[in-house]
């Protein structure tokens, strides 16, 4: 039977197909509900938003999305089935907008995959940023790590395994398994607080590991809401939003007669000056990035990267412990 929901070509190409993260990971678009039209026929409360041109429902989004009027896009929902390290979830859930179901290792077996990042993604302690990572590290560090996550995450699968050979309770048994162990969960949000969580998770500052999570899910949104991701790029995650300090700085820049913009002859403002205005030192240095010309992201996923839902669900089942599947 043809269903008479509202569908969209690009989304139904990738349903349920499995894009690989990481070394263990994936994203699936399991489902989704709407689109750019729901998004215009919430904001119209009309039924006559298939009879418009692409141009208007367009104007209307970005409206939209430029005046922060959000509601709408709260109309279009996704369903993702994802995988990922478990210091990647404990980052994801902390945002408390969708709704999860997790894989439980209180009944059900965990395969015993790990996270293990590539050399490229190796590196030491940051000195300006307690969060964050900054230089490559040696190699022989890198080498000697690996040596020590092998040698903990066996003697960690092996003790998960021993306790289930002993029938100990589930619950119990998983309890050391290391957080680069991958979890699984089924996540379902609306377009508004997916836009959210993309714009604080595919950002340079987050940690890479879950960017890469945020940037297949973004490709994704581009495929089922391909007008409201531009909207989002041009409004959200490529604008910056300008502080009063900023702005007195820039006005002695740029002359704004005529509704044009135009360069005040040998205008020009120093450090001391924009101190005077009320910027520090780092709030100098972000209103420089701010006025650099961003470049476009590219969120396209590579479809021949996909894998069906069996080879998927193989890799997992071959990675529980054998004697109890």
């Amino acid at each position: 039977m043809e269903t008479k929901r509202s569908t969209v070509p690009a989304a139904e190409e990738i349903l349920g197909l499995y894009y690989p993260v990481l070394d263990h990971g994936f994203v699936s678009l399991v489902d989704y509900m709407g689109s750019d039209d729901a998004v215009e026929q919430a904001a119209r409360v009309s039924y006559g938003a298939g009879t418009r041109k692409v141009s208007q429902t367009r104007g209307l989004v970005r409206y939209l999305r430029r005046h922060r009027h959000t509601t709408p896009s709260e109309m279009v929902e996704f369903k993702f089935h994802c995988a990922m390290p478990m210091f990647v979830a404990r980052q994801w859930i902390r945002h408390r907008t969708a709704s999860v179901n997790e894989l439980s290792a209180r009944y059900s077996l965990m395969p015993l995959l790990f996270y293990t990042p590539d050399p490229q993604h190796f590196a030491l302690q940051s000195t300006s940023n307690k969060q964050g990572r900054a230089g490559g590290a040696p190699d022989e560090v890198y080498k000697e790590a690996i040596e020590r996550w092998q040698s903990l995450r066996e003697s960690a699968g092996d003790a998960y395994s021993w306790m289930l050979e002993e029938d100990v309770a589930r619950e119990i048994a998983r309890i050391d398994l290391p957080v680069s162990t991958y979890t699984q969960w089924y996540w379902k949000i609306d377009l508004h607080n997916l836009l959210h969580f993309l714009s604080l998770r595919v950002d340079p500052r987050a940690q890479w590991e879950i960017q890469e999570f945020a940037r297949a899910i973004a490709g994704m949104v581009k495929r089922v809401a391909p007008l409201s991701y531009e909207a989002w790029v041009d409004y959200d995650l490529e604008s910056r939003p300008l502080t009063r300090a900023e702005r007195v700085v820039l006005s002695r820049l740029v002359d704004t007669a005529d509704e044009g913009l135009t360069a005040k002859d040998g205008a020009a403002v120093s450090k001391d000056e924009m101190k005077e205005a009320g910027l520090s030192p780092r709030e100098v240095r972000e209103l420089v990035e701010k006025i650099q010309a961003p470049e476009r992201p590219d969120f396209d996923l590579d479809l021949s990267r996909m894998r069906s839902a069996e080879d998927v669900a193989a890799e997992m089942y071959e990675a529980v412990p054998s004697d109890f599947d």
